[in-house]
């Protein structure tokens, strides 16, 4: 069934390596002809969802269980030697160039558009930036994907970025902001979870050149936490459709097992396709 229709959008959260969740519920759309006119993601959102716009079903966790325990690719030894937990020159070249091809040409004829959310070290704000040309914006992928305490800042156009979820951790208002009606909005983490608020000493030590970062960072949770109770409010009037993991994991962020890596992605898969029909629907209104 193709559901090509106007103002539909996606917006995806991040979590790192519980992103294989994500990557299963878009494979489980492109497997059902289902197009969306744009994608609002964080994170490890936009990472995976680039696939969903190239077409390729299946990659994000082929190449991740793939690498999962390669050094080069991700954890304690890229962070000692590089500064990024997840590994620049590996992770975000050598295995979309090479190991892992990234279809750029496909992504460039699809009609769809990736909005990535980032935020600016200085402002503590967030940022929203299209990305139209995956291997050539490399760089605003890793600046969407760069976890605070354990990856290097990421400078673009002069200005340094981290991670966009820490402003923005489900960028659904943005989404509406722009005029998209039919929103399919996919988290990683069960009913109920809530975040807590974190020792505010934490990011005061580890970026007191940035206070207005600093703020963001400590007050995160609270942001997060609204979203999350309004999106549970739209779902259950209807209004938009949540895809969720219906159990609790425990998955690490840096998971480097890959069977734990296929046991998110089969979850997802498994939860989806549960709410097919209730996709369809919501989509034909």
């Amino acid at each position: 069934m193709n559901c090509e229709l106007k103002k539909t959008a996606l917006v995806l959260e991040g979590g790192a390596m519980r992103g294989m969740y994500t990557a299963a519920v878009l494979d489980v759309l492109m497997d059902e002809g289902i197009k969306v006119d744009a994608i609002y993601a964080t994170s490890a959102g936009v990472l995976f969802g680039v696939n969903y716009i190239s077409g390729q079903r299946g990659r994000a966790i082929r190449y991740n269980k793939r690498f999962s325990r390669d050094k080069r690719y991700m954890g304690i030894h890229s962070l000692i030697t590089s500064g990024n937990v997840i590994n620049k020159d590996f992770a975000f070249y050598e295995v979309p160039f090479t190991l892992d091809v990234f279809d750029q040409e496909a992504y460039s004829r699809s009609d769809t558009k990736m909005i990535a959310t980032v935020t600016n070290v200085h402002t503590g704000g967030v940022e929203y930036i299209e990305v139209k040309n995956v291997l050539e914006q490399m760089e605003v992928l890793r600046a969407a994907s760069a976890m605070p305490f354990v990856s290097q800042m990421v400078e673009l156009d002069g200005q340094l970025y981290l991670d966009g979820g820490l402003a923005d951790s489900i960028p659904l208002k943005k989404c509406q902001e722009d005029g998209y009606e039919r929103i399919i909005v996919v988290e990683t983490r069960p009913a109920g979870y809530r975040k807590s608020k974190p020792n505010p000493l934490f990011a005061k030590l580890f970026y007191s050149k940035y206070p207005n970062l600093v703020e963001t960072t400590n007050n995160r949770y609270i942001g997060y936490n609204a979203i999350l109770q309004e999106i549970d409010e739209l779902d259950a009037k209807g209004e938009i459709v949540l895809v969720r993991p219906t159990k609790e994991l425990n998955l690490g962020r840096i998971e480097s097992d890959p069977n734990r890596l296929q046991e998110m992605y089969d979850l997802g898969i498994s939860d989806a396709k549960a709410l097919l029909p209730r996709i369809k629907k919501f989509l034909l209104l």
